[in-house]
């Protein structure tokens, strides 16, 4: 779900002192965004969503939440809703458990 080798090469791209702060800021950004994905949304909208989250799950190695985001984030853009939502929602909050609970393992490691 993690790709430790990847978040282990961000904190060595940035440094440890701004490691933290920008990983909080990640996720502050993408807790905001997963909050807005509701089926409500513009296909628009929900392509920039997706979009947004894509890239921060690059980022932190949240391998299974990029794959979900680029898939709808493609449907999005063709202008389909036909988007899963509440099951990126969930791996989102499973693979944020997972980065929280191994980050300290997987940094000392």
């Amino acid at each position: 779900m993690i790709d430790w080798e990847r978040v282990k090469e961000l904190r060595g791209e940035i440094g440890a002192e701004d490691f933290t702060e920008v990983v909080e800021m990640f996720l502050e950004e993408a807790d905001e965004a997963v909050k807005r994905l509701t089926p409500a949304l513009s296909a628009k909208a929900m392509e920039a969503d997706l979009h947004f989250l894509k890239g921060a799950a690059l980022n932190l190695g949240f391998v299974a939440l990029c794959t979900l985001c680029q898939d709808g984030e493609r449907r999005a853009s063709a202008g389909s809703t036909a988007v899963d939502l509440k099951t990126v929602v969930q791996v989102y909050s499973d693979s944020k458990a997972a980065f929280e609970s191994g980050l300290d393992q997987a940094l000392a490691a």
